[in-house]
């Protein structure tokens, strides 16, 4: 089997968690690789992401590794056999690749939870809204690379998995653009938030003392509790964030946020009003 040149997020995520079972029943690579009966290198391929792993020598290794939870086994089984090809993988090689990992992992995700603080959701936005934000960016994006992000954020708005978005009255009021294109992506919000998927909440300015959503972040929700992500974003693209004190550390800060946020009829009625001011 030729080695993969660039693995996807999921498909180093399953190269991650393999490592992590290994080292967590104290084996080094050279001796997993002797139980399996392949070569070390093998298995350090595999858990680089850069080879693939069949359904027959997952469930082998799960084994000499002594990992008795079935759900978890069955789900990195099914992220080792996926043969997906996504509507994503059109943009390979013209967008970032974490452009791509990002669109992959919201396609397989169970739910999606976000933290919205100075702009409006990716995932939510209208075209004017999407153009503007990408259009800021410094260095200037040509015509073309321009085109092709506002395409790609407009195809990864098929949201049919439950979707909680939080988000801060600073986003709602920042004139991206002017006042019919933010007028316009208040009225999109309210349509959206209609939705039976969908739950949007409102951090009002004259909440006291509110200092946990100094942040964006998208929790994505995996077919385990322990294989959910966090992306946040960076400078250079998106951070992926696995690790299970992290994952707990993020479930507890969501459920902080939306805990002291407005209730989902009284954030419509707050971004209604917001549109109508302008």
């Amino acid at each position: 089997m030729a080695l993969r040149n660039e693995p996807t997020a999921r498909q180093m995520r399953l190269a991650i968690e393999l490592r992590r079972l290994r080292e967590a029943a104290g084996l080094t690579a050279r001796e997993a690789a002797a139980l399996l009966g392949v070569s070390a290198p093998q298995i350090s391929q595999i858990e680089a992401g850069l080879s693939g792993v069949s359904e027959k020598r997952l469930r082998r290794l799960a084994s000499h590794y002594v990992c008795a939870d079935q759900d978890f086994i069955d789900a990195l089984v099914a992220m080792a056999t996926d043969r997906t090809r996504g509507w994503w993988e059109e943009y390979r090689r013209l967008l970032p690749t974490s452009f791509l990992d990002l669109a992959e992992l919201e396609h397989h995700a169970t739910f999606l939870r976000e933290v919205a603080i100075l702009h409006v959701s990716g995932l939510l936005q209208t075209e004017e809204y999407a153009r503007a934000v990408f259009s800021s960016r410094v260095p200037e994006l040509t015509a073309d690379e321009l085109e092709l992000r506002v395409r790609h954020r407009m195809r990864r708005q098929q949201i049919t998995v439950p979707y909680e978005l939080v988000i801060h009255e600073a986003a709602l009021r920042i004139r991206v653009s002017d006042r019919n294109a933010s007028r316009a992506q208040l009225t999109k919000l309210l349509h959206l938030s209609e939705a039976d998927n969908i739950t949007v909440r409102v951090i009002p300015f004259d909440l006291d003392g509110f200092t946990r959503a100094s942040s964006t972040m998208t929790y994505v929700g995996g077919p385990l509790p322990k294989l959910d992500t966090v992306v946040r974003d960076a400078p250079h693209g998106s951070v992926f964030i696995d690790s299970e004190a992290q994952l707990n550390a993020y479930r507890t800060r969501f459920r902080r946020v939306e805990a002291v946020s407005l209730d989902p009829d009284r954030s419509r009625d707050f971004i209604h009003k917001l549109a109508k001011e302008l």
